[in-house]
């Protein structure tokens, strides 16, 4: 098992006091590898807490620039960062938040052509605004064997599942193939409250961690969250 530096202990010490954590978790945790798909809405959290945590390599894949209408729940960017590469800002914050972490640059949409990247990685965490991408990651994480954190968020509700765990069911198994496009409305034309991300790549970041360190999370269920009325529903599936 790999092992912590004296600063890393001091750094994670209060999760490490937790017995389900304690030094052997994080030492896991330090061993893990995640790929993060998307650096946005709920990318952004999922990162600072992944990094906070101390996983060890974080794969950060956003091919997009920072944009104005982006800094209301994209919290990783500032004003200053508008028209700079995502992953090339996120990188910067990240490294400077746990320089004990490694990230890697993928400033690129992954594609069937590409998804040979997600091979260094344990476990992927999805939080991309895009279905075709979605489903690529899908497919990718079933043929890789690679169990796959799903989020998504619209108005103020949000959605997270996980998939392909030990051979647990995955996306297919309940939306078949991807909506057609315009079918389905997006951030850009229905809104999100800005922290409707925050609080749904928290849970995403939270539910990664545990799978990280083997601890249960929901399988073949899917959350769904009301962030007005607090609402919580589980489908099975």
């Amino acid at each position: 098992m790999i092992k912590l530096e004296t600063t890393e202990v001091l750094r994670y010490l209060k999760q490490m006091q937790l017995p389900e954590v304690g030094m052997n978790g994080q030492q896991r945790i330090k061993q893990a590898s995640v790929a993060v798909i998307g650096a946005g809405g709920l990318g952004c959290p999922v990162l600072q807490y992944l990094v906070a945590a101390g996983v060890g390599r974080v794969g950060i894949f956003d091919p997009d620039r920072v944009e104005v209408s982006n800094l209301h729940r994209q919290i990783l960017f500032t004003t200053a960062d508008v028209g700079r590469s995502k992953v090339a800002v996120a990188i910067e914050r990240l490294q400077a938040q746990n320089p004990h972490c490694n990230l890697v640059a993928h400033p690129l949409s992954l594609t069937a052509h590409n998804t040979d990247l997600l091979l260094p990685y344990d476990l992927v965490i999805d939080g991309c605004d895009n279905f075709a991408t979605r489903y690529v990651v899908n497919d990718a994480c079933v043929s890789g064997g690679k169990p796959l954190v799903y989020g998504s968020i619209l108005g103020e509700e949000g959605q997270v599942a996980v998939f392909n765990l030990q051979g647990s069911k995955n996306l297919r198994h309940i939306f078949p193939d991807p909506p057609l496009a315009g079918d389905v409305p997006d951030c850009s034309e229905n809104g999100v409250l800005g922290t409707v991300p925050g609080i749904v790549g928290a849970i995403m970041a939270h539910t990664a961690i545990h799978i990280i360190l083997q601890r249960p999370v929901m399988v073949n269920q899917y959350l769904l969250l009301n962030t007005l009325t607090m609402e919580r529903t589980v489908l099975q599936f």
